[in-house]
């Protein structure tokens, strides 16, 4: 077991050969390798082990493994996210937004995506990163990021960015659902944050006023879902995504083998007419769950694998549908 190996140069090669060597003397040895560079990692071993390893992704923390490390409710795993290691700092909201921001985010970006890609504008793959932090779970079209940044290139440039955090498992640009295998390519995409701390470390509001304000808690919990979505269905399996046709709209669509899921997310703040009526006349073969209020309750949801809670939908032994 070799944990950090992205930290060795050209790692891939030296096991790459070993890997044959072991093959050639009939060695039974199993090899763990670990790294906390998704990226550094990922190109180490496509380039070199090409054929010969499995990918074991490790997502970031649930609301149910926080309850059981930390003995937190829901309500601070919403805010706070599920960094492991910035838990001990909760109590200081300064100093657990610093340790967020500068050991977390910053590296991510400078390491992973800044060292591995040739991004040509750097500032605005961050300033795009603070962007869609300060809009969680809306969807935002490319002209509209355009207004909001300076320098900011062409649309292309932007998704092409997007797909970069979304490589480093930051940030998401969810695409608007079609039928058939082929998603609605330049469609605005739908901004989810692969963990809440990215949101609530950038944004302005105490966890006291996130609380007291029902739409800013509303985009938590909402971005909550599809963080909970994207961080479990990462398989070719599952595809996430949403649904928008004029004023009706779905928060979250989930294609997969074993059926087409609509899924509305019910937070308590104001939201527009319900779309799953809409979509369902569409789509009659959708399954449809509502997450939060009149529904599936969160806690339920969140300590839930998406991945069971789908084929229980559908093999129809779930009550919590519409």
């Amino acid at each position: 077991m070799l944990d950090e190996i992205q930290k060795v140069r050209g790692f891939g090669d030296v096991v790459k050969a070993m890997w044959d060597d072991d093959r050639r003397h009939d060695r039974s040895l199993q090899v763990l390798l670990l790294g906390s560079s998704a990226l550094l990692l990922a190109a180490g071993v496509t380039e070199s082990l090409a054929g010969r390893f499995f990918l074991h992704r490790s997502s970031h923390w649930s609301y149910g493994e926080c309850q059981r490390a930390f003995g937190w409710d829901l309500e601070t795993w919403l805010f706070f996210g599920g960094y492991p290691g910035a838990a001990s700092l909760i109590g200081e909201e300064s100093a657990w937004r610093s340790y967020i921001a500068d050991a977390l985010i910053e590296t991510v970006l400078a390491r992973d995506v800044l060292a591995m890609q040739a991004v040509a504008k750097p500032t605005l793959l961050r300033h795009l990163f603070v962007l869609a932090a300060h809009f969680p779970s809306q969807i935002l079209s490319f002209n509209k990021m355009l207004g909001q940044l300076q320098d900011a290139g062409n649309t292309t440039t932007l998704a092409h960015y997007l797909h970069l955090l979304q490589s480093a498992f930051l940030v998401s640009g969810l695409q608007r659902y079609s039928p058939g295998f082929a998603r609605t390519k330049g469609s605005s995409p739908k901004l989810v944050l692969w963990n809440n701390a990215l949101v609530s470390a950038l944004g302005l509001r105490s966890f006291d006023q996130t609380q007291a304000d029902p739409a800013a808690r509303g985009w938590l919990v909402e971005n909550a879902v599809g963080a909970h979505l994207v961080n479990h269905l990462q398989d070719l399996n599952h595809e996430v995504c949403y649904w928008r046709e004029r004023n009706a709209e779905v928060d979250f669509i989930v294609r997969s083998a074993v059926g087409l899921f609509a899924i509305e997310v019910k937070s308590g703040r104001p939201s527009r007419p319900t779309g799953l009526a809409a979509f369902r006349r569409r789509h009659p073969e959708a399954i449809p769950l509502i997450v939060g209020s009149g529904g599936m309750p969160l806690e339920e949801f969140f300590s839930t694998d998406p991945k069971q809670l789908l084929s229980s939908l559908a093999s129809g032994s779930s009550g919590n549908t519409l």
